[in-house]
């Protein structure tokens, strides 16, 4: 068996970075039913890991108010909350970049275990405060951020899910 890298490294830096993974950060949900003449809501807090996926050089200059982040979970976890993902070669079909929204990373302490491996669902976006993730990182103290070229192929991935365009229609089939 070929020995697996490690896609990760590990920083605890001021710097934040696509690519960068922020365990239990706090995300306000917005409710589905919003009163929309109330002049106050009150809005719940919950913890996800994310991983940044707003460009570095934006981050670097301080161009993005908001960040991009996207929920990562290990394969367990995703299992209880998505069940289909638990039928015989799906995660083979993931990890081969063939499940529109989803990509598979090995685990920052155990590459070795694809079982242990995290996934990214592109399919939820959500768009927090610079500084507070900054506060937040700085709280978190060492955390994990993609080296390359795992990151490049985790931002192409990412950009594969976004460029896609479905046609009204199509050339027929070659003969």
């Amino acid at each position: 068996m070929p020995l697996v890298e490690s896609f990760w490294e590990a920083t605890s830096d001021a710097g934040l970075r696509q690519g960068e993974l922020l365990p239990l950060c706090p995300v306000p949900v917005v409710q589905e039913k919003l009163i929309a003449d109330a002049p106050t809501q009150t809005v719940p807090i919950q913890r996800y890991n994310l991983i940044v996926i707003t460009q570095s050089c934006d981050l670097n200059q301080q161009k993005a108010r908001l960040v991009a982040l996207c929920p990562i979970f290990p394969i367990t976890r995703f299992e209880e909350i998505n069940e289909e993902m638990k039928r015989k070669g799906r995660w083979e079909e993931v990890r081969k970049g063939r499940v529109e929204g989803l990509h598979l990373l090995t685990s920052p302490t155990n590459p070795t275990d694809n079982r242990e491996s995290l996934v990214v669902d592109f399919r939820e976006i959500y768009s927090l405060p610079f500084e507070m993730l900054m506060q937040h990182a700085l709280g978190v103290g060492q955390r994990w951020r993609l080296k390359p070229p795992y990151l490049e192929h985790f931002s192409q991935s990412f950009a594969r899910f976004f460029m896609r365009v479905g046609l009204p229609s199509a050339i027929s089939p070659f003969k």
